[in-house]
């Protein structure tokens, strides 16, 4: 073995899965293949749950949903019955009551039996289909198979059917899939690395890929026996999972093969590429890791399922790459390297010139960056939370085009969000006037039998004037809870608004503990690690920059519009769904990092051979930058995948994703990092005497570091 093959832990891991090559791959193609027969059942496990539990709004819910078995948060189907008349409203009527009996899971309210409600303008008839809880992306078929029936029992009137979950589907049930949308992501990955490697060796960080995806489903399979798994970890492992494998795979093998042609023989190339890059992917992972697991502190088991599930993507990565990448680069590495090309001594020559000029005019490249930054953060102070509005979706699709015709037939837009004010019978008469005169409200009522009363619950149905879905529109829903909380004879508010003003104060309200956990560990990882104080609090802070511009971009995009109508055909949002922000940041705070560290610790690495600052950044630049770049666009594809399927909420939180990697590795990791870097100066590489893993030359804190104006000293 080569003496300089620094003898740490992942070189000693190295050796060990090396010295057991035959057990490391099967044990991998044993778990790849029960990953494959697990992804199939994973999808019939996954929960669409909302839930906010000790919420007011949530708790009204739940008694709606025992005592009813439908409605509460979930939002009513509309069926919209065109040309009644006088000559026809009994025919109508009659076809109502008919279906309800055949679909006893499905609450009917309609301006038959709750006449207070206005259902019934110029003509259109408005049905209310309150259903249960979602079971899939996809709205449920029952709403359409009753309009059909309608269509069928009243054939010379119009029967369409609407409804927020209608329109968030923009009338599809599925886009690609997350298996197409997965390929189509790997085949773009597959192009990049062929141009990075210019060689068949670009196939190996595919093959990792698959392994860590269908290993990961594998224990997510087994996770969803304990807890419920979000619906959104299904893509998230596909096309983050995808992206995080290859990242890692791509630091290691391009690690190898500089070691290749530095003159070391495979084994030894392995072993040096574990001990310098492994042990960066490590860090990587374990700060994606932190930044999902901090999501458990919130109390919304749709994020906590994200959090736990999200963890496994990088955690499972790592260990894949560590033992199984190792292995195949010295069963078929050298074979696979082919066409053979000269790497580069000095790394990518575009970067060298890149690092120098940087360095070289730090202060003006770092005003650069810094200004761009603003600009990009300046939206998000006008950032709304809350669902899309029905306005945001396409225009074209039949519940569009039913829900405009609502609008042009004289009801509010709040048709689409009712509430539901629950009380005891005896008081329900007394409740639905206090409803009626409350600001916001255009129409109450409490519906006659079933539909209006079940199990000594009584259910007074309210109309906002506005769609309670957002930030902007929530004044009907705090003036709802404001009767509730002063009169007893009120039990509890339940509906899409109510829903949406929980989750947001649940959320956000424990955001301030969530952000302290991921930066304190963060800190304390990157600190150790990279032995330097001053690297790892400006990595903290430089990435929230960088959020700050992503979400001001995702703002300026879906929120505003800007770009929705031209890429997607959507148009503006007004708001971005609760859950996205939090769940954005909780993972771009850790794949952006994963770029951080990459550089990071290349540069450490140099400065401790070369003790220059100036060195060691247009070292690590020109050995980092084409690997940082190549990995941001494998991201990239796998978010541009993922913007494919066809829920705007997919599509915004991906269109985040992928805004964030690429502002993060251009205009932060690329510009803002190593002019930062080269303005400290020294500074970057104190640590005090006691800090852990401090090296016996380094600054300490009994001796001054030069001023940061000094440029000898850098």
């Amino acid at each position: 073995m080569n003496n300089s093959v620094p003898n740490n832990f992942f070189s000693k891991l190295g050796r060990s899965v090396l010295a057991h090559r035959r057990l490391v791959v099967i044990v991998w193609v044993l778990l790849f293949l029960a990953g494959g027969v697990a992804a199939g059942k994973v999808v019939s496990r996954l929960s669409y749950n909302f839930a906010t539990p000790g919420q007011p709004g949530y708790v009204a819910s739940q008694q709606i949903l025992r005592h009813f078995g439908n409605g509460g948060q979930n939002p009513p189907a509309i069926a919209v019955i065109a040309g009644v008349d006088n000559a026809t409203t009994p025919t109508v009527a009659n076809a109502l009551t008919s279906v309800a009996q055949q679909y006893p899971s499905i609450r009917f309210v309609d301006s038959f039996n709750a006449p207070g409600l206005d259902l019934l303008q110029h003509g259109d008839e408005v049905v209310y289909l309150f259903g249960g809880p979602p079971t899939s992306l996809a709205p449920s078929t029952v709403p359409n198979q009753i309009t059909a029936r309608l269509s069928h029992d009243l054939p010379t009137l119009h029967v369409a059917l609407t409804g927020e979950a209608q329109l968030a589907s923009a009338g599809k049930s599925s886009g690609f899939g997350v298996l197409a949308e997965t390929i189509i992501a790997g085949v773009g990955a597959l192009a990049i690395l062929a141009f990075v490697f210019a060689s068949v060796l670009a196939i190996i960080p595919l093959v990792i890929a698959a392994v860590s995806i269908l290993a990961t489903f594998l224990i997510l399979l087994g996770l969803s026996y304990l807890t419920s798994v979000a619906f959104v970890v299904e893509f998230l492992v596909s096309l983050i999972g995808l992206g995080i494998a290859i990242d890692y795979s791509l630091l290691i093998v391009t690690r190898w093969r500089e070691e290749r042609g530095n003159g070391l023989d495979n084994r030894d190339a392995i072993l040096m590429s574990m001990a310098t890059a492994g042990r960066s992917v490590a860090l990587s992972g374990v700060t994606v890791a932190v930044g999902l697991l901090a999501l458990i502190v919130l109390p919304v088991p749709l994020l906590r399922s994200t959090g736990i599930g999200g963890v496994l993507i990088p955690v499972i990565s790592i260990a894949v790459v560590l033992t199984l990448l190792p292995v195949l680069l010295s069963l078929v590495g050298e074979r696979l390297d082919w066409p053979h090309r000269k790497i580069a001594q000095g790394g990518s020559p575009t970067w060298h010139r890149i690092g120098t000029f940087i360095t070289s005019h730090a202060w003006p490249s770092l005003i650069f960056a810094g200004v761009l930054i603003v600009i990009f953060a300046l939206p998000i102070f006008g950032i709304r939370l809350g669902q899309d509005q029905a306005g945001s979706q396409s225009s074209s699709t039949p519940a569009a085009l039913t829900y405009h015709a609502l609008l042009r037939a004289g009801y509010m837009p709040g048709i689409l969000s009712p509430m539901e004010v629950i009380e005891q019978p005896s008081q329900a008469a007394h409740v639905t006037s206090m409803v009626r005169s409350t600001p916001g409200i255009v129409g109450a009522a409490h519906p006659n039998g079933l539909s209006g009363t079940r199990s000594g619950l009584a259910d007074v149905i309210a109309i906002p004037n506005v769609e309670t879905v957002n930030s902007a529109n929530f004044a009907p829903v705090n003036a709802l809870d404001s009767l509730a909380q002063h009169h007893p004879s009120i039990i509890g508010v339940a509906g899409l608004g109510p829903n949406d003003l929980d989750s947001t104060n649940a959320i956000y309200g424990q955001t301030p503990l969530m952000l302290g956990i991921i930066a304190i560990l963060t800190f304390l990882l990157l600190s150790t690690a990279l032995r330097s104080i001053i690297l790892a609090i400006k990595a903290v802070i430089v990435n929230l920059f960088s959020l700050a511009a992503t979400f001001g971009i995702l703002t300026w995009f879906w929120q505003s519009g800007h770009l929705s109508k031209l890429i997607f055909g959507i148009p503006a949002t007004g708001a971005i769904t609760f859950w996205i922000p939090i769940s954005t940041f909780a993972f771009l705070f850790g794949l952006s990092m994963d770029y951080e560290v990459f550089i990071l610790t290349r540069i450490r690495e140099e400065y401790d051979v070369t003790k220059s600052t100036q060195t060691a950044i247009i070292n690590g630049l020109s050995r980092t930058g084409k690997l940082v770049t190549s990995a941001a666009l494998i991201l990239f594809l796998a978010f541009a995948s993922l913007a494919s399927a066809p829920l705007t909420d997919i599509r915004v939180l991906a269109t985040g994703l992928g805004i964030g990697i690429l502002v993060d590795a251009t205009i932060i990791r690329g510009i803002a990092v190593p002019a930062l870097i080269q303005l400290f100066g020294r500074l970057n590489w104190w640590v005090p005497t006691w800090w852990p893993n401090r090296a016996p030359n380094e600054t300490s804190g009994a001796s001054a570091a030069p001023p940061i104006s000094t440029p000898v000293a850098r």
